[in-house]
């Protein structure tokens, strides 16, 4: 009996994965039954009654496909309210248009990957007991829940990191353009046709909205809320002070295009500080040892072959 549960296990979290992948795959505005219907019209058959209708659609388009968007609704109708905030949150900051229950769908799709992997290392490859299978499989299963979340964080890391590289040349170039005469809108144009970034993408966005009807302040605080980036918020909370005060624009860009390349400036020092403690770790553990081979191993060689050895 014990040896037919790791194949009922692998089985059920390939049946889970696939409905899920299905359910996630196919439109969930097409009906299966009105495409059959009007293919029937057009072909101009004659069906006797619903029933038979109905059944004349394939296997997978009336059962498996209905299971599985319910099976990924499932997900996402006991998901705490608050949890799927802070997954749209963090989609936004990505600049990814994944919907949480897509999002959802993923980690568990993910989940039942891992959870096959796992049993199939353990149960078939390493053979191990019974307990420790279960556990193996549990623990790959939750790294698989994990990892898409884990992905993400990496995404908006690199994302911000990005913006943070760009913002310091950006200003520069809004400097320029808004000195030379273009109005601030038109800088920030000139930044979205010269560059291919994620920050120049947003300042395209924000050149839309203002475009459809929504004010610069606005557009400029969505932005940041956006990106989440402390140097962003003070250029932005810069910006709509400016804007609001009247101000001169070409001003505030000066001090902060000054600013942000000190700011840049002081964190290459720091890394550049943090670089001798970051080396530290693999010169012990690869560096060192390698040398101390070198060095020392043709002596305990001549010291072995000398009949020293078997004194110790």
């Amino acid at each position: 009996m014990e040896s037919l549960i790791p194949f009922v296990i692998i089985g059920a979290m390939a049946l889970v994965g696939v409905l899920v992948y299905i359910g996630l795959r196919e439109d969930r505005e097409k009906d299966p039954l009105q495409d059959r219907l009007a293919q029937f019209a057009e072909e101009g058959e004659q069906v006797e009654t619903l029933d038979d209708l109905e059944m004349s659609i394939p296997f997978r388009e009336r059962v498996l496909i209905p299971l599985a968007t319910g099976l990924a609704d499932l997900t996402t109708r006991f998901t705490p309210q608050k949890q799927l905030e802070a997954t749209r949150r963090k989609l936004e900051l990505a600049s990814s248009t994944t919907d949480p229950s897509a999002f959802f769908g993923m980690r568990i799709m993910a989940t039942v990957g891992f959870g096959i992997g796992g049993a199939a290392l353990a149960f078939v490859v390493l053979k191990e007991t019974l307990m420790m299978s279960l556990l193996i499989t549990a623990g790959a299963a939750a790294l698989g829940f994990y990892f898409p979340m884990m992905s993400l964080n990496s995404r908006i890391r690199k994302r911000q990191e990005s913006i943070i590289k760009a913002l310091p040349d950006a200003l520069d170039l809004l400097v320029i353009c808004v000195e030379a005469g273009l109005g601030f809108d038109m800088a920030m144009g000139k930044v979205y046709e010269k560059w291919d970034n994620e920050l120049a993408l947003a300042f395209g966005r924000v050149l839309r909205e203002i475009q459809l009807g929504k004010l610069r302040r606005e557009a400029l605080r969505d932005m940041s809320d956006r990106m989440d980036v402390p140097d962003v918020n003070a250029f932005t909370a810069a910006i709509i002070q400016a804007d609001q005060l009247g101000v001169s624009m070409s001003k505030i860009l000066r001090v902060q295009s000054d600013q942000m390349r000190t700011k840049r400036r002081q964190r290459a020092q720091e890394k550049a500080q943090q670089a001798p403690v970051k080396m530290m770790i693999p010169m012990v553990l690869l560096i060192f040892p390698s040398i101390w081979i070198v060095l020392l191993g043709p002596a305990a060689l001549t010291i072995m072959g000398g009949g020293a050895g078997a004194a110790f």
